[in-house]
């Protein structure tokens, strides 16, 4: 449910790089032809072509096109080079030393956190972790608990640190029994509570989202809705919610931070790029339904309408349009 078109026929890696290389020589930088490469390659093409251009030109691309671009297009198309891995891993590292330097920290911010943990694959968030390690000298979930306050600490540290069943096998009994340790803890108003976190750190997204159903079925409200009414840390019970909406209807998160980022006044370029280019391989047909389903309007012209330019430009090329 890729959004982004690859041609049929692809140049070499190597025609790629010299392509990029001519892009960048002489008077100002061939924008279009950044975008035409870059915007219409997979993950596989791009780190070749990657690896190509600093075999010939022995630089990092990268770092060129961090220095030929500029802007939101520049940290759009920088992020979409990156390996998947290392760019989540550089993206929760930005977020942790911004919170490490608050006196209070801005759980918006951490909702990334969540996202990467409950919306990637298993194998993913491996690599995320591994990557972190390698760039930063210390592991995530060492950053996460030196950061945070501990209620925060320790839900996230959770998360990050989960290897979930990656199968669609679930069992209902189970999520029966777990439905009903979710409901303890919230009638004991423990958001924190083992139970909560042990299911939601261990289960696969399908285990979870049964379990989900079974609380709905048992209890009449949604564990979202009761975790909502529940009080306490107004942090953690936001995280939590965002950890349930990732868990149950990643399309419809991503969609909703698609319109949050646009609507209103100005543009939160940030997760708007955030959420293009790390779904555009994945699911963004999917999302883009579901941005149809909640808002009745059509998600790529509500982005063509906010934002200009080649960020525009290279947006709608990773969601299929043509420039």
């Amino acid at each position: 449910m890729a959004t982004i078109r690859v041609p049929d026929q692809v140049p070499s890696p190597a025609q790629d790089s010299e392509t990029l290389n001519q892009a960048f020589r002489g008077w100002g930088t061939d924008e279009k032809a950044v975008i035409r490469v870059l915007g219409q390659r997979n993950e596989s093409q791009r780190r070749k072509i990657r690896e190509s251009y600093r075999e010939v030109y022995g630089k990092d691309l990268i770092n060129d096109l961090s220095s030929e671009l500029s802007g939101d297009f520049m940290k759009a198309v920088v992020s979409w080079v990156y390996d998947p891995a290392e760019r989540d891993a550089r993206l929760v590292n930005k977020i942790l030393n911004k919170e490490k330097k608050r006196k209070k920290g801005v759980v918006e911010n951490l909702k990334v956190i969540v996202e990467i943990s409950c919306t990637t694959s298993p194998n993913h968030l491996i690599a995320v972790r591994k990557a972190y390690c390698s760039l930063f000298d210390s592991s995530l979930e060492e950053h996460i608990a030196s950061s945070l306050p501990f209620p925060l600490a320790k839900f996230l540290v959770t998360l990050a640190s989960s290897f979930r069943y990656g199968k669609d096998k679930t069992d209902a009994e189970v999520a029966t029994i777990e439905a009903a340790m979710l409901r303890e803890a919230i009638e004991k108003k423990q958001l924190d509570h083992d139970h909560v976190l042990y299911i939601l750190g261990t289960r696969s997204v399908y285990q979870l989202r049964e379990t989900f159903a079974a609380y709905k079925q048992s209890y009449g409200n949604t564990f979202d809705k009761d975790v909502d009414g529940c009080p306490g840390d107004a942090d953690l019970r936001s995280l939590l919610q965002v950890a349930i909406f990732c868990i149950d209807t990643p399309e419809k998160h991503f969609a909703k931070v698609v319109r949050d980022s646009i609507e209103g006044f100005g543009t939160d370029e940030d997760s708007l790029t955030r959420a293009i280019v790390t779904r555009a391989e994945i699911d963004m047909m999917r999302v883009r339904g579901e941005y149809f389903n909640m808002y009745n309007t059509s998600m790529d012209n509500a982005i063509i309408g906010d934002i200009s330019g080649n960020y525009k430009d290279f947006l709608i090329t990773l969601l299929g349009s043509k420039i």
